[in-house]
Formats: C-alpha cells, sequence, structure tokens
C-alpha cells in the first residue's frame, strides 16, 4: 500500500484512507466549501439543544448566558480553524497530523480518543433525532426507530466518502436556516428575557461550567478539521481557509445557541420536546419542518462517522489495510448500540458528554499547536508521516498530555466526580474548570519537556 495518494478520487465509493493526498491530485476547488461543510453540521437541533441547557441545567439567565455562547464559541473555534489550514498544505488528515508531535504510539493513542469521541457524538445526535421523531408522532413512533433512521441515513452518506460528503453539506443548510427563522418568528412573541441571577459563587460556577460545554461543542471538531479539505489545492490561501472555517462553525452556534435560550423561556423542556413544542401551532405544516429537523441530524453526524473511519486507520498498519467504508459501517452499529439505551436520560446525558470531549482536546490541541509554531515553525517534513522512525518519540507529548488529564481531573465537576480544586466553589457541586486547567498544565509541560526529547532524539 502507498503512503501518497496520486490518483483523483474514484467516481464510487472512496477507497482512499489516510494516506497523503499528492498535491497532483488536489481535485477540490471549491473553498467557500470550508464555510458550508461547518456550517451545515452546525445548523442543527443539536446546537439548539445545548443552547437549552442555559436556562433548563445551568439556571443561567439571558446576557450573561449569551455572553458565555459568544466567548466560549470563539475560544472554541480557533484551533479548529487553524487545523483546518493544515490540510491543504500538508495533505494529511487530522489524526495522521499528530503523529508528528505525539510519534507513531501516541498516536495511536490520540486516535483511540478520537474514536471514542466520534462515538459520542453520533450517540447524542441520534439521540436528539429519535426524540423528536418521538415527539412530533405522539409516541406513535418510538425513539428508537427514529435513531436507527437516521443512523442508517448518516451512513449511507458517510461510507461513500469525501465526495458526496461536502456534496450533502454544501446544501444541507438552505432548508435548515429556513426552518429555524420560521421557528424564530412563531416563538418570537412567546420568549422572555430571563434575568441575570444574583452574582453568587453558585452563579458563577454555572457560568464557567456552561462555558465548558459551549467550547466542548465548538471545539469538538478540531480532531476532524483537516479531514474535510485534504484534497483542496496546496496554494489555496491559509487566511480564507481560518476565516471561512471559523465563520462556518462560529455563526450557527452562536445563533442556534441562543435561540435554544430563549425558547425555553416559553417552553421549559429540553431536546426535541422543546422544539416540537415551538412547532405544534403550525399542525400539520409544522409536523413536516419537524421531519425536517429531525432529518438535520445527518448534516451534524456525517463528519463523525466519516473520521471515525479515518481515525481507526492511524491505529495501526493492519487496520489501514480495511476499507475506510467498513470501520465507518462497524462504528455506526457501536454508537447505536449506546445510543438506544441513553436516550431515556437526554438532558444529563448530553450535558456530562459536553463537558467530557473539551477535556482531552484541550491539551491535545495546545501540543499540536506548540509543535508547528515553537518547535518546527510551520515546517513538516510531509513524507515522514507514515515512517515510525522518522517521527518524533512521542514521550515530551504524551507526558504533557497526562499532565494536562491530571489538571482535568483536579478541575473536574461532574455528577459523579468532582475535583479538589473544582470543589473549592460552589460545594459539594463545583465548578468545572478541567478543561482551563487542562489545557495551561499541558502547555506549559510540552514547552519544558520538547527541548529535551529534541537534543535525545534530533526529531
Amino acid at each position: 500500500m502507498s503512503d501518497i495518494v496520486t490518483i483523483p478520487e474514484e467516481r464510487g465509493i472512496e477507497i482512499h484512507g489516510i494516506e497523503r493526498v499528492a498535491p497532483t491530485a488536489r481535485t477540490h476547488v471549491r473553498i467557500f466549501d470550508n464555510f458550508t461543510m461547518w456550517l451545515s453540521a452546525n445548523l442543527v437541533i443539536s446546537t439548539v439543544a445545548l443552547g437549552a441547557l442555559a436556562n433548563q441545567v445551568f439556571r443561567l439567565g439571558f446576557w450573561d448566558g449569551l455572553a458565555v455562547i459568544v466567548i466560549f464559541n470563539a475560544l472554541g473555534v480557533l484551533p479548529v480553524a487553524f487545523f483546518s489550514t493544515l490540510g491543504p498544505k500538508l495533505g494529511l488528515r487530522q489524526m495522521t497530523i499528530s503523529r508528528f508531535s505525539f510519534g507513531w504510539v501516541g498516536g495511536i493513542v490520540m486516535a483511540l480518543f478520537n474514536v471514542a469521541a466520534c462515538i459520542g457524538w453520533s450517540a447524542v445526535n441520534v439521540i436528539v433525532g429519535g426524540q423528536l421523531v418521538a415527539a412530533l408522532s405522539n409516541g406513535a413512533i418510538p425513539r428508537w426507530a427514529g435513531i436507527l433512521v437516521i443512523a442508517l441515513l448518516t451512513t449511507l452518506v458517510s461510507i461513500y466518502g469525501y465526495r458526496y460528503v461536502h456534496r450533502y453539506e454544501r446544501f444541507a443548510w438552505i432548508p435548515m436556516a429556513i426552518i429555524f427563522a420560521i421557528m424564530t418568528v412563531v416563538a418570537a412573541p412567546h420568549m422572555k428575557i430571563v434575568p441575570t441571577p444574583a452574582v453568587s459563587a453558585a452563579w458563577f460556577a454555572s457560568l464557567i461550567s456552561f462555558g465548558g460545554a459551549i467550547y466542548g461543542f465548538a471545539t469538538g471538531w478540531s480532531s476532524y478539521a483537516a479531514d474535510y479539505n485534504v484534497r483542496q489545492p496546496e496554494e489555496t490561501p491559509a487566511s480564507r481557509v481560518f476565516w471561512l472555517t471559523f465563520l462556518g462553525v462560529f455563526l450557527p452556534c452562536v445563533a442556534l445557541e441562543t435561540l435554544g435560550m430563549l425558547l425555553t423561556s416559553w417552553i421549559p423542556k429540553g431536546g426535541g420536546d422543546l422544539l416540537a413544542g415551538v412547532l405544534q401551532p403550525l399542525g400539520g405544516f409544522g409536523t413536516v419542518l419537524l421531519v425536517l429537523l429531525a432529518l438535520s441530524v445527518v448534516a451534524n453526524n456525517i463528519p463523525n462517522d466519516y473520521s471515525l473511519g479515518l481515525s481507526i486507520q492511524v491505529v495501526g498498519r493492519s487496520l489501514q489495510r480495511v476499507p475506510r467504508a467498513v470501520w465507518t459501517l462497524i462504528g455506526a452499529v457501536i454508537y447505536v448500540a449506546i445510543a438506544l439505551p441513553a436516550a431515556q436520560n437526554f438532558n444529563q446525558t448530553l450535558e456530562n458528554f459536553l463537558l467530557l470531549i473539551a477535556y482531552w482536546l484541550g491539551p491535545w490541541s495546545i501540543i499540536l499547536i506548540l509543535e508547528h509554531f515553537v518547535f518546527r515553525h510551520g515546517v513538516y517534513n510531509v513524507d515522514d508521516w507514515n515512517t515510525p522512525e522518522k517521527l518524533p518519540i512521542g514521550w515530551a507529548a504524551l507526558v504533557a498530555m497526562v499532565i494536562g488529564l491530571i489538571g482535568v481531573a483536579l478541575g473536574a465537576a461532574q455528577v459523579y466526580y468532582v475535583g479538589p480544586l473544582a470543589k473549592l466553589v460552589n460545594p459539594p457541586y463545583g465548578m468545572d474548570i478541567g478543561f482551563e486547567l487542562g489545557i495551561v498544565l499541558a502547555a506549559i509541560a510540552y514547552l519544558l519537556l520538547r527541548p529535551i526529547e529534541l537534543r535525545q532524539t534530533g526529531r
């Protein structure tokens, strides 16, 4: 198997996986796809459901909730936008780029983290869609049936690969934008500005913890980012890729999370039940819109399913020989098996998962960013990507990652676990500062350890 793809992509199912795409094979010239890809993936009901947590779970008001949504989305999207610029530059998939910091073994560890993330996001998303299907049918169609239908549609597009992913996402945002505009018009007379609670330790803890959920949702795309423009020409302007990606994630996240927060001031529910309640006054037309909204989950889930197959191939050469489409199919079976029982406790499941996902992505992202700017100065020998003896040993990155995760453990505040530093504010619930501590400690550790690794090995 060659490490470099030198032929244009096939018209049927994509047979290539994580092999580097040679500059002469870059046939994807629509730079605006960097915007529509992420616009469609985020202009979905899952984003509304996240915004609804501001009032329903964290008990925030409108203005403080809005500030968190804007600030933490901006922070979360920065690594997504930056990593997207590496796709055209290097011709490599996102998790293979990790090898230039973590080495061969460390790259496997990070790929396994990403596989878990892909499966988790997919499970959360199909739960939202299944809940909506059950609501619009008044229970005639159970949640499990909706989950299966949405998973099937997602898998069909994901199996066909890169070309078809972009074809779908290029237009999927249009009907969703129209439906959300209709929802806003219907709900506007009933929306209220929920006042900001009195300033207290509990309020501040909720503010920061909600910020963790917002950050986790936005930065969750960072481990996939380069996967979706790796076939764009090498000379594609990095600044345009950065800003198109940034806006493609930031704009729909801010708009729909704010909408979700406002909708709960009228209908105090979460997930699909909230959206069903909003469109109920429209009768049969509202039901049609709900069906389309349920299908919006497909656009959100496609990146998870497609990148899942690529991440599994990073785990080893033997797995790389198995077609990516096969791994995508296996991943779909796994996340459906997880989603079916988890659907019964949706809001808590979503809250816990969104906070959890930010934890590993924070340290991982800062390590790759420091490697790029501080140690490589943007220069990579791309031909080394699949040769273990030419890659870094990766011990510095792995140790920094462990130290970052120790910071996470000290600052995490979850339902079943509250870290010792998190307990210092708002006991016994704590204030979730897990991702902040994880990023800071991982960054310090990597800046100290990577120069030692370079002196020892020269790579």
